[in-house]
């Protein structure tokens, strides 16, 4: 068991803090390092030298904040699996699960490095005569960004490299359940050659967090997380005067046509389902089969029963644990409520057992049929390997269903036909849509799009609207004078 440092003005030191919270495998619940709560007077000195560094780190060329993001991207390449493993040991995610949530920063880390062409402004020679019109794309100064525990490398990837690459500093506060792997990321971004202080790591809860929504030097917050912490992200930030995106709940369907291909449609429900033990806020969650769709039931249930939960290292698991035995009783209390409120329980995942590692947060995969939205495993995000049935007639049903939700953050389509994949993606009321791919994550020259509950604010993560959440644009509107000056002076608003 280790201390978790602070990255502080440009240092790794530890906290002088009297408060601790453990941080524990979750396939052992055995206490593998302490994270600090970061004291009032460590919070002010990160923010007070994020200031200090920004007056000189926006005046770098891009291009050699370009330069910076590539020695990275080529460092995290090289690290990959060590950093999965930090990864795997603190999330119990498996192996391969961690490597795809490393790999899915990386490539938003390659995004960054693109920064001065997705900087660049607009020009209008001659908007009026002899006067031109050009802007600038300008950094907004010390960004914040507070992320959750079920992606500790790929999430604070969204965010620090963007914003540090548009010219900001950063001050990122990991999840208290896993800060290891942010901690990773920190000293390998240093070792790419980053100014000292351009990053900083602090850790803690809820009063570490106000502190990033109050103080009056950050502008602007970047959140992951569940929907009512992330309406309070949204609320007290803009409140202070910042620019908040708060990405918050889900609750994601995937609608089955009849005319799909079966074994297609059973491989995406499996994976998207119980993948990460469901803790991914684009997981499938509900199945609507359409029509005749519904005699598949069975067969999902057959394939669903073979997949289990393992340690990190085990080959053959399908996934790993649940975050923490809080989590595991929430999920559990979920799968009890839809038995209670008379949904088919076809699969239970509750009780479930690892060989060798007794004391896990384990939940199994659980299947129920005969869902009703009145329910509270439909209602609820459970966040967990369980996956709900639904039955409708028709497409536009399916739609209908779906766009009564108060999420919009992802849903997917299976069909072989056109004109239905043309009407859904039309039709529907949510920000990420998969055609036939059920985890529609799109990549990062795009943006993560949650629309309704699932997202607080304006602009998007990553992609250009990353690039326009951390900037602030600067129109000039110039004349050089290449004639004698008239006697006549110009009492309208009109250029000319």
């Amino acid at each position: 068991m280790k201390n978790v440092p602070l990255y502080l003005a440009g240092e790794f030191v530890d906290s002088q803090t009297t408060d601790w919270i453990d941080v524990t495998n979750p396939a052992t619940n055995e206490v593998i390092a302490r994270a600090p709560c970061t004291t009032h007077a460590e919070m002010q000195r990160a923010i007070a030298h994020a200031g200090e560094v920004f007056k000189s780190w926006k005046e770098v060329p891009v291009s050699e904040r370009a330069r910076v993001m590539l020695r990275y991207q080529a460092l995290l390449k090289e690290h990959h699996d060590d950093i999965a493993k930090i990864l795997s040991r603190e999330t119990g995610k498996t192996f391969e699960d961690a490597k795809g949530d490393v790999w899915r920063g990386i490539e938003v880390v390659e995004h960054a490095a693109n920064i001065p062409s997705l900087m660049m402004g607009e020009t209008v020679e001659n908007v009026a005569r002899e006067i031109d019109t050009y802007s600038y794309t300008q950094p907004l100064g010390v960004c914040a960004g507070i992320t959750p525990f079920n992606f500790p490398a790929m999430i604070p990837l969204w965010m620090f490299p963007m914003a540090i690459a548009c010219g900001n500093t950063f001050i990122l506060k990991p999840s208290e359940q896993d800060p290891l792997t942010p901690m990773r990321l920190a000293e390998l971004f240093e070792e790419a050659g980053a100014p000292k202080g351009v990053l900083q790591v602090v850790h803690g809860g809820k009063d570490q967090v106000d502190m990033l929504l109050t103080d009056p030097a950050i502008k602007a917050v970047s959140f992951v997380g569940s929907v009512p912490v992330g309406r309070y992200i949204y609320e007290t930030g803009t409140r202070n005067m910042k620019r908040v995106q708060s990405l918050a709940g889900a609750k994601n369907h995937m609608v089955i046509m009849p005319d799909a291909d079966k074994q297609q449609v059973i491989n995406a429900l499996v994976g998207a389902s119980v993948g990460a033990a469901g803790q991914r806020c684009m997981a499938i969650s509900v199945a609507v089969f359409v029509g005749d769709a519904q005699a598949w039931i069975p067969d999902v249930k057959d394939a669903l029963a073979k997949a289990r939960p393992g340690a990190w290292d085990d080959k053959g698991a399908s996934f790993g644990p649940i975050i923490s035995g809080r989590a595991k009783a929430r999920i559990e209390h979920l799968i009890e409520t839809g038995v209670s409120q008379g949904a088919n329980l076809l699969l239970d995942g509750r009780g479930c057992t690892v060989d060798g590692l007794p004391d896990g947060n384990w939940v199994g995969p659980t299947l129920f049929s005969g869902v009703t939205t009145e329910m509270d495993v439909y209602k609820e995000e459970v966040f967990g390997p369980v996956l709900a049935c639904m039955e409708v007639g028709s497409l536009g049903e399916a739609i209908s269903l779906i766009n009564q939700s108060p999420y919009g953050n992802g849903t997917s389509l299976f069909t072989s036909s056109g004109g239905a994949a043309r009407r859904f993606q039309h039709e529907i009321e949510v920000g990420q849509v998969g055609i036939n791919i059920p985890i529609p994550v799109p990549l990062p020259f795009f943006s993560f799009t949650g629309w309704k509950g699932s997202f607080y604010g304006d602009q998007h993560t990553y992609g250009k609207q990353a690039v326009r959440f951390y900037t602030e644009t600067k129109t000039v509107t110039a004349r050089w004078f290449s004639s004698e000056a008239t006697s006549e002076a110009n009492f309208s608003i009109q250029l000319r």
